[in-house]
């Protein structure tokens, strides 16, 4: 049990050190790109707090794929909203003492898990099922459904089912925040549930999955619209007569 602990944080070490220079690399080679011309997706904001408005819509509500398809945000929304708060419901596991506030969460916990595998069903069904989207999909797409799919319905049987492993899992979990190694059981779920974590977050940086950091980054949404307030007259139009 000691040298099983010891390969997994090593695992989802490598993994995180992955995830974070993958990400970093990604975002420079975003900021690194030129874009000679501001072109702001229309409807565009004038000012730049209509800017940061419209990037906390985007952000938090979805407001471009809302306008594109009701269905497709219901499962999308639904989906982020329950994996955001079971991330946030597993504080409980990394600080000692347990945060009083994720209480209320792990009260939640079978609902959370039930709305998280509803939402990714919903998005798996639209890929096999809607022609337009399932002409566009490819194999990438459905290998991270599935992947999300195990590791969502592993932790579920952990948390709602057997949760024998979650008092060892909290240990070995406190020992990668302080790093230490520490035992961790060979539980076959809990084994898949966190070899799983770690294959998702190292894929994470090369992989479609990557498009939060791209919705703030593109020059499309991160510009004001101000074509019209800046008007430069050109050269030649600057050395002709006015008109009679």
């Amino acid at each position: 049990m000691e040298l099983a602990g010891t390969l997994m944080a090593a695992w989802l070490w490598i993994a995180l050190a992955v995830a974070v220079t993958g990400l970093a690399w990604k975002k420079l080679s975003w900021l690194r790109a030129p874009v000679p011309l501001p072109m702001p997706l229309p409807p565009a904001p004038a000012t730049w707090s209509g800017v940061v408005l419209r990037m906390l819509r985007e952000g938090l509500f979805f407001e471009t794929l809302f306008r594109a398809n009701r269905w497709t945000w219901l499962f999308g929304w639904l989906f982020h909203a329950a994996l955001l708060l079971v991330l946030v419901r597993h504080a409980w596991l990394f600080v000692d003492p347990a945060p009083a506030w994720t209480e209320p969460l792990l009260a939640a916990g079978a609902g959370l898990s039930a709305v998280l595998a509803a939402s990714l069903a919903g998005l798996l069904a639209r890929r096999l099922f809607v022609a337009r989207v399932r002409y566009v999909s490819v194999p990438s797409d459905y290998l991270m459904l599935l992947l999300i799919l195990v590791i969502a319905g592993s932790g579920a049987w952990l948390g709602h089912v057997d949760p024998r492993s979650l008092g060892p899992a909290r240990e070995f979990a406190l020992g990668l925040v302080r790093l230490e190694s520490r035992p961790l059981p060979l539980d076959p779920v809990l084994w898949l549930h966190l070899g799983g974590v770690g294959l998702l977050v190292a894929l994470l940086p090369f992989s479609k999955l990557l498009h939060a950091p791209g919705v703030f980054l593109t020059p499309t949404r991160r510009r004001p619209h101000r074509v019209r307030r800046r008007r430069v007259k050109s050269p030649a139009a600057a050395r002709e007569p006015p008109a009679r």
